[in-house]
């Protein structure tokens, strides 16, 4: 398991049935999503802002991904785990992507 990760981009994942969601995470996880997109987990990731604040809102949605989830901490995953998240996380992750013109 990866170290605590912290958070600072922002992705786009096209899942294989074609929809897509926003994903706030790190070099780390877009490396694991680019592996997933090769080997057919997922469809695409796409990289919509890097270098984004370290806001509050970022630090809860980091806790509560580090508390919940188990990162690998290697690029070659064995699988696609989407970070389901709660009506409270997806409001977290609503105000990441307004506090950087992403919504």
């Amino acid at each position: 398991m990866a170290d605590y990760q912290t958070f600072d981009i922002v992705e786009e994942i096209t899942r294989n049935d074609g929809t897509k969601y926003r994903e706030i995470g790190n070099l780390l996880h877009n490396g694991q999503a680019e592996y997933a997109a090769e080997q057919g987990m997922i469809r695409e990731v796409r990289i919509m802002k890097i270098n984004i604040p370290h806001s509050r809102n970022v630090e809860t949605y980091e806790k509560y991904v580090n508390d919940n989830f188990h990162i690998y901490s290697q690029v070659a995953i064995p699988e696609w785990i989407e970070w389901t998240k709660t009506p409270e996380m997806d409001a977290v992750i609503n105000k990441v992507l307004q506090e950087n013109q992403l919504s």
